[in-house]
């Protein structure tokens, strides 16, 4: 009502009565996104409903008149995002709410021109989130202008892209459990919408929508926060969601979730990533693991920053930003796939094997989670005459405070870990940077093993000096056994 709004965090901008719909004040891609949403607008009519009071609805309608008078369609002197499939899909719920209180001329050409760049195949985004949007904005104009045929598509389409969407496991293929909340919340809504406005519900639509949520809690850690893989914030905490029965989870489209037990802060919990590669939303992570455990973070990602295109956000998607082995001398190869050759859950201990080839040889990485005592061990080989280096990135809240024959000791006050490797050569030990939430980086320590044809790498929380012993082939860390170059059961 003041003329002021604000987005995704930033500070609020004087917006005044005249608004410059080509302003971008922050150089940030989901600020103007936001702006011609007009979503901003639509909490206007709902204050409107809730109170009675005119005013509201009148400058609702104002800001939308508004923008319906200087966005007349994409040309010069309109900003790129004015007509950009997402804010369309987003702007045009608002207007349909706006026009059940307003009726003007304006306001229902702009709708059937947004309901025909809806319908237009060549913008819908098949299988995606914003697909989802566009099909869930459809939908509301076909129901206010009562256009069985496009309801009908809007319906259909909504169908058929979840089924692509979401396999079978509830795992969304955007490779980014964030938007496994995301497309769970608008699919609810689009059930809604669906029912109200008498059409039937494709089959299987709201089974598809209920098993996602074994995807969000499986990847949520105990600390209630979302593992930040892929374009996750770290700061991310889903609500609502029931905890499951399985413990460690496998999920075909590429993630392993496990923790010691559900309701426990102080659990163990890891994450390991392999499957198809990188689409939508996903990092070069593959072969990448997080592990948290005592209620710390140990191993963690770069995390998501924004959407911006700088070189920080590139670096965030790379390789490097996540906790992986990387060949030494070799380039890397964008979107490879990853196996998973083998898995052995015990309740006490958890094995797996992955393997790829995109340095251009084949590195195997194989990763041993014991619980109680807690301990992750994790094996990085490739074949001989090539070397490889494992690259950890530590939690923000841990310090190094020694680094010598082959153990890194890490604090957190006066807890302490450990990080034992093999061969008993020093590591690299160096700044590095994450991001715990959307625009935000945190100082923290990355370490890099020495090179070598194998690399092990063991992480023992709650101690700085764990007894380890070496006898044919057998390692025992701190009470727990296995075979060096194998990580099977001893």
């Amino acid at each position: 009502m003041a003329g002021r709004a604000g987005f995704v965090g930033l500070p609020p901008v004087e917006l005044g009565r005249d608004i410059d719909w080509r302003m971008d004040p922050h150089r940030n891609r989901s600020w103007a996104m936001n702006l011609h949403a007009l979503r901003w607008m639509g909490g206007l009519v709902v204050a409107y409903e809730k109170s009675g009071d005119r005013a509201l609805l009148e400058r609702a309608a104002e800001i939308a008149e508004d923008w319906v008078r200087k966005n007349p369609g994409r040309g010069a002197g309109v900003s790129p995002w004015a007509w950009a499939e997402h804010p369309v899909a987003l702007r045009a719920p608002a207007l349909v709410r706006l026009s059940a209180h307003v009726q003007a001329g304006w306001l229902s050409a702009s709708l059937v021109q947004h309901a025909r760049l809806l319908s237009d195949p060549s913008r819908y985004r098949h299988g995606h989130n914003h697909g989802l949007d566009q099909d869930i904005a459809l939908l509301t104009i076909g129901c206010r202008f009562r256009r069985g045929r496009w309801t009908e598509l809007a319906v259909n389409r909504m169908g058929a892209s979840a089924a692509a969407a979401i396999d079978d496991q509830g795992a969304l293929h955007e490779q980014a459990p964030k938007y496994g909340i995301y497309v769970h919340r608008r699919l609810g809504i689009a059930l809604d919408a669906i029912r109200k406005g008498g059409a039937a519900v494709p089959e299987g639509l709201a089974e598809r929508r209920r098993s996602l949520e074994a995807y969000v809690s499986h990847a949520t850690q105990p600390d209630g926060r979302l593992v930040p893989i892929g374009d996750s914030p770290a700061d991310t905490r889903p609500a609502g969601y029931r905890n499951q029965e399985e413990t460690v989870k496998v999920f075909d489209r590429g993630y392993v979730f496990g923790r010691t037990r559900w309701n426990d802060r102080e659990s163990a919990y890891y994450s390991i990533r392999f499957g198809p590669g990188r689409r939508h939303h996903g990092h070069e992570d593959h072969l990448g693991v997080t592990y948290h455990a005592h209620g710390r973070d140990i191993l963690v990602e770069a995390g998501f920053h924004s959407y911006e295109k700088t070189a920080y956000r590139e670096w965030t998607t790379s390789p490097e930003a996540h906790n992986i082995p990387i060949v030494v001398g070799a380039k890397f190869r964008e979107g490879t796939a990853t196996r998973l050759e083998h898995v052995g859950v015990e309740p006490a201990r958890q094995t797996f094997r992955l393997a790829d080839d995109a340095y251009g040889v084949v590195r195997t990485r194989s990763v041993l989670v014991n619980h109680g005592p807690d301990l992750m061990a994790v094996l990085d080989e490739v074949p001989a005459g090539a070397e490889v280096r494992s690259l950890w990135h530590l939690a923000p809240s841990l310090r190094v405070v020694s680094n010598r024959d082959g153990r890194v000791v890490l604090a957190d006050g006066n807890w302490r870990a450990t990080m034992i490797q093999l061969p008993a050569r020093e590591p690299e030990v160096r700044p590095g940077t994450v991001s715990p939430g959307y625009l935000r980086k945190a100082d923290t320590t990355t370490v890099l093993s020495a090179p070598a044809r194998a690399v092990l790498t063991v992480i023992v929380p709650g101690t700085d000096d764990p007894e380890v012993s070496v006898s044919d082939g057998l390692i025992t860390v701190g009470g727990v056994r296995f075979h060096a170059w194998r990580l099977t059961t001893a």
